[in-house]
């Protein structure tokens, strides 16, 4: 658990593993050299609770049942979630929404940003694909339907402009690898952390070199776009992280390094924050 301000924020890890150079778009062999020696890079499953106000918050959804059993580790209950942020609607973010057909979170508003809520429930979309592979946009619509009165569909703006869905929480948009992947501001006491989903996948290639792109974005020239602007933007105002692929313990910050691109420092499990 680590503070931002009043409040603290907990990972809800469902593990990491090696992964290989095979998913980038863009990397050198001088790149890989230099960033993966080794050839492989740790990249990690995660979702984060936060309790901010009285209230229980959950930033992502995981891939399904071991979500639910990590809140029991902070003891807490699907039923003690208030809220939650989707950062976008790939199965290891929206997992544990809906299990064995029913929801999940009985209490919780659920948070979606139109763009990705207007394309899954956009039918040219679905019906331009086979039969066999629309799983995505009816599951998606289930979801839509199990939390129709309490969903929430936003509007989300850039980062400077970025406005209050609830108190102490903005959406940011942060566009490209879905059509509505967007990020989320956590801001108490005057601190703050973005949990910005799937903006990188492979950190130790994609902070030194941003430009780096991977195959699971659907727009790959945006999904960079946005990369550059939020890593600019958030070294220069020394703003924290949280990732839904960073390693263990999932948050840090990071700095800027010349010629171009950043180190990122995982946090200190002492609570290490920027000098």
């Amino acid at each position: 658990m680590f503070d931002i301000g009043s409040a603290t924020i907990s990972l809800l890890s469902e593990g990491e593993r090696q992964n290989g150079p095979g998913i980038l778009i863009g990397a050198t062999d001088e790149m890989l050299k230099k960033a993966i020696p080794e050839g492989t890079y740790p990249m990690a499953t995660n979702a984060f609770m936060v309790e901010m106000g009285g209230k229980v918050l959950l930033f992502d959804a995981g891939l399904g049942q071991k979500t639910i059993d990590n809140l029991s580790v902070y003891g807490k209950k699907a039923s003690d979630v208030n809220a939650i942020f989707i950062t976008h609607f790939h199965g290891d973010h929206t997992g544990s929404l809906m299990i064995n057909g029913q929801k999940s979170y009985p209490n919780a508003t659920l948070y979606i940003a139109k763009p990705e809520y207007d394309f899954y429930m956009n039918d040219a979309e679905m019906t331009a694909l086979p039969e066999n592979r629309r799983g995505a946009f009816t599951g998606a619509r289930a979801i839509f339907d199990a939390y129709k009165s309490k969903l929430e569909v936003f509007t989300p703006n850039e980062i400077e402009r970025a406005s209050e869905l609830i108190p102490g929480v903005k959406g940011v948009a942060a566009y490209g690898h879905t059509p509505g992947h967007v990020g989320y501001i956590v801001e108490s006491n005057g601190q703050k952390i973005l949990l910005w989903g799937d903006l990188a996948h492979a950190m130790a290639i994609q902070m030194p070199y941003p430009e780096v792109a991977v195959s699971f974005d659907t727009d790959t020239e945006k999904a960079i776009a946005s990369r550059l602007k939020l890593l600019k933007y958030l070294a220069e105002n020394k703003i924290d992280i949280a990732g839904a692929h960073i390693p263990f313990p999932g948050m840090g910050n990071l700095v800027k390094q010349e010629p171009g691109g950043y180190e990122f420092i995982l946090m200190c499990t002492c609570g290490g924050r920027y000098p």
